[in-house]
């Protein structure tokens, strides 16, 4: 069985201080959970936050990383930066990254292998925006991601990533893919895709998160899917309750 992930994306969001009370927050809201929990707060918090979920169930991720170790890229965070803040998980190709800042699956594939030579577990966002879902492409796009950011990746490495699929067109949107919709595309990635890259165990075993507007009240029917591993929570993760209640579902 497939461990459940659910993972917070704070994005731009929370100063250090409401960033400490958000974390408290989770930790107590989660206790007991089977599922992996994880929380994405701004680079400035990472520190702070890792004081609190040191140590408990709740694991720290980051929300993007570069590909260089270190040298004049200004604004940017390595790898070995995150590990010494006590990061776990880092969300790589978000689709906000990808329509402002110019992120491309090469980048995304740069990014993925540095932060796995490095010890860190990658989050791989993929998906389609509105129009390329209105224009029945939706699979070309999910398999041009995926098969982009996984270019070069043995299996050892492909087994120690998550992918979240994220409909561009249900984030932040209120907007939310059905159940089946959502399924469809899971299917897809897993049997579609990474049965073909690296054979049915790794299809098997490595999990799909779903991102795109779930909340604690349509989380319940999106988990019951086969193929739906867990979420890549934005919105409803920045309050502890409402986090709590996606979990807990």
């Amino acid at each position: 069985m497939r461990q459940r992930i659910i993972a917070g994306n704070w994005k731009m969001n929370k100063t250090i201080p409401e960033a400490i009370e958000l974390a408290k927050g989770v930790v107590e809201a989660t206790k007991g959970t089977a599922a992996e929990v994880v929380v994405c707060p701004t680079f400035v918090c990472l520190a702070a936050v890792n004081e609190v979920v040191k140590g408990t169930h709740v694991a720290l991720g980051a929300q993007d990383v570069h590909w260089e170790k270190s040298g004049a890229f200004t604004g940017k965070v390595s790898s070995d930066m995150l590990l010494s803040a006590g990061v776990k998980y880092v969300i790589i190709g978000h689709s906000e990254q990808r329509t402002y800042f110019h992120e491309t699956n090469e980048t995304v594939n740069k990014k993925v292998k540095a932060a796995l030579a490095a010890g860190l577990l990658p989050i791989i966002c993929v998906g389609e925006t509105l129009a390329e879902r209105e224009a029945g492409r939706t699979n070309a796009v999910v398999e041009d991601h995926v098969v982009g950011a996984y270019a070069g990746l043995s299996v050892a490495d492909a087994m120690k990533t998550v992918i979240a699929y994220e409909p561009v067109w249900a984030i932040g949107t209120g907007k939310v893919a059905t159940p089946d919709q959502a399924q469809d595309v899971h299917a897809f990635i897993r049997g579609g895709l990474l049965q073909r890259l690296y054979g049915a165990d790794v299809a098997a075993a490595l999990r799909v998160q779903y991102g795109g507007s779930m909340k604690a009240d349509n989380a319940k029917e999106l988990l019951a899917k086969a193929d739906i591993d867990g979420g890549l929570i934005g919105g409803a993760s920045l309050k502890a309750s409402d986090f709590a209640g996606i979990v807990n579902a």
